[in-house]
């Protein structure tokens, strides 16, 4: 042990009050900030996973054509012109070409899977009973490789649509409302006029009440007779990619293989990510102030001692110490005070995140969405012992400058 570090040693036990409340505003500012970064992940984690049951990486379909307004492009003032008010053109939202431009999309090295579907805007009837939805034309196996939606189903199975033209797998919100089970006929009318009547083969909850009141799943030949449309009709290819958080990227790269309109989930779900990224900057900030609020205290404290210990400070550099070896204790005093701070900070932050990960709060979540993230303890870890030096050092600098002649005269 070095003269130095004997020193700050000796300084710290022998005030140990003031070092256990150095410590102890350290300690709840690093797990304030585990635990709120670990929670706000957890929540992160769990609105990706519930947005991707029904949204996929990469959505290409084709884009609404604006009417544009006839301009004679004369300038004599006489001239007539013809004014219209711009609007969505009328026609097909089929993809041209659909299965050659799958296939071209699976060649690509970072797409996983390719999904093509087809969406139409129903109405689902039982008796006088009526709800309003839109209805899913799907590839069974692809679908489900997909989006997983075998692991929402509540009753029957997914794949009883697998070749079956009349079956119809209801969201549960819809089978509530309508009072409709397993195995019971529904009337579907689509937006073209066609009515079918269909059976239940299955009934999922994606665990979104929006979703679970108004989706339900066909087989996909169902859906191109309710748009009346043939059996290349498709209106939506889904892609799911290999790094979801690249899909902008790679969005720009499929994008130069058709002139469709190609959608990362970014710009899909703009909104939710906006309100994700403010209510992680309002967490972060919280645990963050704690922290320079403990860095205060700690500031204070090695302020206090040094403005107590002057003539042990004179005495020190009358000796033969130099400002270098006093700021080398003092500082030392800060990092031991802001490590034992710290480790137990991490450590009650490690407690409080296995305590809530087992609280089961229901819904389809289950237990609490907390996320364990070695990222955010070692980040945590740095934060709090840069802080702790930091206000360490600025009183140690002063110490440093005590002049011992003059303490000497008084």
């Amino acid at each position: 042990m070095s003269v130095n570090f004997e020193i700050a040693i000796k300084h710290i036990l022998s005030r140990k009050k003031q070092t256990l409340v150095a410590a102890l505003g350290v300690t709840i500012g690093i797990g304030m900030y585990i635990f709120a970064n670990s929670m706000m992940s957890g929540f992160g984690v769990y609105s990706q996973a519930e947005m991707f049951k029904v949204n996929p990486h990469i959505h290409i379909y084709r884009e609404d054509e604006i009417s544009q307004p006839i301009a004679t492009g004369q300038t004599d003032e006489v001239a007539s012109r013809v004014i219209i008010n711009p609007s969505i053109v009328s026609g097909s939202k089929t993809i041209a070409n659909p299965q050659q431009l799958i296939e071209r999309i699976k060649g690509i090295d970072f797409v996983v899977n390719v999904a093509p579907q087809v969406n139409t805007d129903v109405f689902y009837n039982k008796g006088d009973s009526q709800c309003k939805g839109v209805a899913s034309g799907i590839n069974i196996a692809d679908a489900d490789a997909m989006f997983n939606i075998s692991s929402t189903m509540l009753a029957g199975s997914l794949y009883n649509l697998q070749g079956n033209l009349n079956g119809i797998v209801l969201g549960s919100g819809i089978a509530e409302k309508l009072s409709i089970n397993l195995n019971d006929n529904i009337t579907i009318s689509s937006s073209k006029g066609v009515l079918k009547v269909m059976k239940v083969v299955g009934i999922f909850s994606a665990g979104n009440k929006n979703t679970d009141e108004s989706k339900s799943y066909l087989n996909i030949a169902t859906a191109q007779q309710l748009f009346k449309e043939g059996p290349t009709f498709i209106s939506n290819i889904y892609v799911k990619t290999n790094d979801l958080d690249k899909a902008v990227e790679q969005a720009a790269a499929l994008q130069l293989l058709t002139p469709y309109k190609v959608e990362p989930w970014q710009v899909t779900n703009a909104d939710m990510l906006a309100g994700d990224k403010i209510r992680d900057i309002m967490g972060t900030s919280v645990t963050l102030t704690i922290l320079l609020v403990a860095a205060f205290g700690i500031y204070n404290i090695m302020n206090m001692t040094i403005s107590q210990k002057l003539n042990d400070i004179a005495i020190l550099k009358a000796t033969g110490f130099n400002g270098f070896d006093i700021v080398r204790i003092f500082l030392a005093e800060s990092i031991i005070m802001g490590l034992l701070g710290t480790l137990i900070g991490l450590a009650i932050g490690f407690v409080c995140i296995k305590i809530m990960s087992g609280v089961y709060v229901g819904g389809p979540s289950g237990h609490f969405p907390i996320y364990f993230n070695a990222t955010v303890f070692v980040t945590g870890g740095i934060i709090g012992m840069l802080v702790t030096s930091l206000a360490g050092y600025l009183p140690a600098r002063k110490a440093a400058n005590v002049d011992p002649v003059a303490i000497f005269r008084k």
